[in-house]
């Protein structure tokens, strides 16, 4: 438990649960072991930044990854961009701090025998109360400028990937695989659009409909050779009946002149 306050008018200081970040070889890139540190109770005010000062005593830090709840240990990838896919946490979290050396992933679990570490400094403050919202509502102000920049180098980068996509399909293309499997796509002046929700479920109904209307009740031949057997002997069944029916009616008929 390191205890941490977040400046010097604090009385209660608050503890962050350190321990080193274990896992097995090759399973956690992002976060390799025996330089990584795992914290846990961090609290919403102590970002990144405020980490890595806290921690640079130890020695050098490499990076700091904060979190909502621990990670599977699978290496994302990092969100460059200021206008999309912004997440605010909210809350404790959890960080990994990952050391440049292992020595200082001990250093960092002896600190815990030292008093409380102060976050926010006269040096290195940290944004709290209005400040703080002042701050946030500034950076959410887009500059039309650095979107419409940002915006065409991703469409760029985009229009590159799928040229060098096009150009493994044209290249791929009439080449059976390991198995012999030859991979057939579909071109032509009307290739195939991707289909939305509501044209799915169009087409689904009228496949549905269609099945219903040509289902197939004898599927093989010997099925449906036994089907007109059997429409024959029934004819021929009800044939019999209906002669019967009628020299039954002939035998009783009598000749009534009143």
């Amino acid at each position: 438990a390191l205890a941490v306050k977040f400046s010097e008018r604090q009385r209660s200081p608050h503890c962050l649960l350190v321990k080193e970040h274990q896992v097995r070889e090759g399973t956690d890139t992002a976060h390799p072991p025996r330089r990584t540190l795992f914290v846990l109770n961090v609290p919403p005010y102590c970002g990144p930044d405020s980490l890595s000062r806290l921690f640079s005593r130890c020695g050098d830090v490499q990076s700091v990854d904060i979190c909502d709840k621990r990670g599977s240990g699978e290496k994302k990838d990092k969100l460059t961009s200021k206008f999309f896919d912004r997440k605010t946490l909210k809350g404790f979290q959890v960080a990994y701090v990952v050391f440049k050396k292992p020595a200082a992933v001990q250093a960092a679990k002896a600190l815990s025998q030292e008093g409380p570490l102060l976050i926010s400094t006269e040096s290195h403050p940290v944004k709290t109360g209005i400040s703080k919202w002042i701050a946030s509502y500034e950076a959410s102000i887009v500059d039309p400028k650095e979107l419409k920049a940002e915006v065409d180098a991703y469409m760029q980068d985009y229009d590159k990937k799928m040229a060098e996509e096009e150009a493994k399909a044209a290249k791929e293309e009439g080449v059976p695989d390991e198995e012999g499997w030859v991979k057939v796509t579909r071109k032509g002046r009307k290739p195939g659009l991707p289909r939305t929700e509501a044209a799915n479920l169009r087409m689904l109904e009228k496949e549905k409909q269609k099945r219903a209307r040509k289902e197939l009740l004898n599927f093989y031949a010997w099925q449906h050779r036994e089907t007109k057997r059997e429409h024959i002997a029934q004819l021929r069944k009800k044939f019999e009946e209906d002669k019967q029916r009628i020299a039954l009616m002939r035998a009783q008929r009598k000749f009534r002149p009143y």
